[in-house]
C-alpha cells in the first residue's frame, strides 16, 4: 500500500494547530526582523525608518495572496517547492527557486543565530570578538537541530513558549521606552523629512525578509490542523502580530537613539536603546528577550528549511547522498541544514548575510507571483490584479535595494548575481543528466540503487 508522503518523511498531519503555527511564523519574523535588521533598516531610511516596517508589511500581504491560495487549495509541507511545480512544471525554474527560497531561508538561519551571539556577548562587551560570535552562533544552530530532531511537537511546543515569552517581553521594553523617552530625543527629536525616498524605497528589502517568516506556515501546510483554511489565517495572523511589535519596537529605538547611535549599534540596537531609556535593568532584560527570541527563530527556521529540503528530495528536484548516514531523508536534511547554516554563521558578517538574503528572497517571490497569475490563476481562484501588484511591488523594491547596494556595497550585488546564476546552472546540470538517466536502460535498477 502506497503511504502518504507526508508519512514518508517523518511528518505527521494535524500535528501544528492554528496557534502552533502562528508562534512558528512570529518565531522566525520576529527573530530576524527586530534583533537583527533595525539598524541596517535605519541605516538606509533614516528617520522615517519604522515606515519601511509598514511598507514591508503592505508587500508581505500582498505576496501572501499567492501562497494563501495556493495552500489552499493544495496545502502541502514544502509548499513553495509545490506551487512552484505545478505553475511550472518540474523543470529548472521550479527547483532553481524553490533551492533560491531553501537557500535564503539557511540565509536566515546564520543571520539570527549570529545576532544571538551579539546579544549574548554584549553584556561583557565581547561582541566585537569575531571567534567568539561565530563560535555561540554555531553552539545555537546545534541546539536547533536536537530540539527539531526530537519531532514536530517539540518544536511546536517550544516555539509557543518562546513566542508568548519575547512578544511580551519586547512589547513592555517597547511602551517602558516609549514612556521614558518620549519623542523629545533620539531619532525623532528634529524635524523629520524625507530626503531620500529612493534609499527609504531600498529599505523595504530588508523589511521584507524581517517578513519573510510566513513562509515558514506555508512549508509546514501539510501539518497544520485543517489547512485549508488556516493556513491562510496563520499566515495573515502572524503578520498582523509582527506589524505591531516592529513598530512599538522602531519607535522605542528611534525615541531613544539617534540614528547614527542606531547605525553604530545596528547589530545590537534593541539592548543600545535599552540603557538610555531604562537603565541597566532594562538593558539585561532586552537581552535575555532577544536571546529567546533569536533562539526560536533558529529553531523554526530549521524546522522550515529541513521540511523543504524534504519536499525537494522527495520531487527529485535536487540531488541526495546518504554520505554514510542512517535514518530517513528528513533526519539527513536536518543536518545538511544545520552545516549549511553553521557555515555561513561562521564565515560572514550580519550586513552581508542579510543582503544576500533579500536578494534570493525577492527572485523567487517574483517567479511565485509570476507563475501563478500565468498558470494557475482561474484554477485557484487568484485575481490578477493583485498578483500583478505583488509582483511589481517585489520588482520595484528589488530595483531599489540593487542601486543602493550598487553604490554602497557593489560586491555583494556581484556575490547574490554568482549565487542565483550557479543555482540555475546547477539544477540544469543536475536535471538534465536526471533526464538522461532515466531515459537509459538501466534506469530502473540504479534508481533503485539510490
Amino acid at each position: 500500500m502506497q503511504t502518504d508522503g507526508a508519512n514518508q518523511h517523518g511528518e505527521s498531519a494535524d500535528s501544528i494547530t492554528l496557534l502552533g503555527g502562528v508562534a512558528m511564523g512570529t518565531g522566525v519574523m520576529i527573530g530576524a526582523g527586530i534583533f537583527a535588521l533595525t539598524g541596517q533598516i535605519a541605516e538606509l531610511a533614516g528617520p522615517l525608518f519604522p515606515l519601511s516596517f509598514i511598507a514591508g508589511a503592505l508587500v508581505t500581504s500582498l505576496a501572501a495572496y499567492s501562497y494563501i491560495k495556493m495552500s489552499n487549495k493544495w496545502p502541502s509541507s514544502g509548499g513553495i517547492a509545490m506551487i512552484l511545480q505545478k505553475a511550472y512544471g518540474p523543470g529548472v525554474i521550479a527547483a532553481s527557486a524553490s533551492l533560491l527560497m531553501a537557500l535564503s531561508m539557511v540565509i536566515n538561519e546564520s543571520l539570527v543565530a549570529r545576532t544571538f551571539a551579539t546579544y549574548a556577548l554584549r553584556p561583557f562587551s565581547l561582541e566585537s570578538t569575531g571567534w567568539l560570535v561565530s563560535l555561540a552562533a554555531l553552539a545555537l544552530i546545534i541546539f536547533a537541530y536536537f530540539v527539531n530532531a526530537a519531532g514536530n511537537r517539540s518544536v511546536s511546543g517550544f516555539s509557543l513558549v518562546m513566542s508568548a515569552i519575547k512578544i511580551g517581553g519586547i512589547a513592555v521594553f517597547a511602551v517602558a521606552a516609549i514612556w521614558a523617552s518620549g519623542f523629545s530625543s533620539g531619532a525623532f527629536s528634529g524635524p523629520v523629512a524625507l530626503t531620500n525616498a529612493e534609499a527609504l524605497l531600498a529599505s523595504v528589502a530588508f523589511s521584507i525578509l524581517a517578513f519573510k517568516g510566513f513562509t515558514t506556515i506555508t512549508n509546514s501546510g501539510g501539518e497544520i490542523v485543517a489547512p485549508h483554511k488556516n493556513v491562510g489565517r496563520t499566515i495573515m495572523i502572524s503578520i498582523a502580530v509582527c506589524i505591531v511589535v516592529y513598530l512599538l519596537v522602531a519607535v522605542a529605538v528611534g525615541s531613544s537613539l539617534s540614528i547614527s547611535d542606531i547605525v553604530v549599534a545596528r547589530d545590537y540596537s534593541l539592548a543600545a536603546a535599552a540603557r538610555p531609556a531604562l537603565g541597566e535593568l532594562g538593558f539585561y532584560f532586552t537581552v535575555a528577550i532577544a536571546i529567546a527570541a533569536t533562539t526560536s527563530g533558529v529553531i523554526a527556521s530549521v524546522f522550515a528549511v529541513s521540511r523543504m529540503l524534504t519536499m525537494l528530495t522527495d520531487m527529485k528536484m535536487i540531488p541526495h547522498s546518504h554520505f554514510g548516514m542512517s535514518g530517513g531523508i528528513r533526519s539527513h536534511m536536518l543536518v545538511y541544514t544545520v552545516v549549511v547554516a553553521g557555515t555561513l554563521a561562521v564565515l560572514f558578517d550580519l550586513s552581508r548575510i542579510a543582503s544576500l538574503g533579500a536578494f534570493f528572497y525577492l527572485v523567487m517571490d517574483m517567479l511565485v507571483h509570476w507563475g501563478v497569475f500565468r498558470h494557475l490563476r482561474e484554477e485557484v481562484g487568484a485575481r490578477a490584479s493583485i498578483l500583478l501588484a505583488a509582483l511589481a511591488a517585489d520588482g520595484v523594491v528589488l530595483v531599489a535595494f540593487t542601486v543602493a547596494k550598487l553604490r554602497s556595497d557593489p560586491a555583494v550585488v556581484i556575490y547574490a548575481v554568482i549565487g542565483i546564476a550557479a543555482v540555475f546552472v546547477g539544477e540544469w546540470i543536475f536535471l538534465s543528466r536526471k533526464s538522461g538517466a532515466s531515459a537509459s536502460p538501466d534506469s530502473n535498477q540504479s534508481g533503485k540503487a539510490g
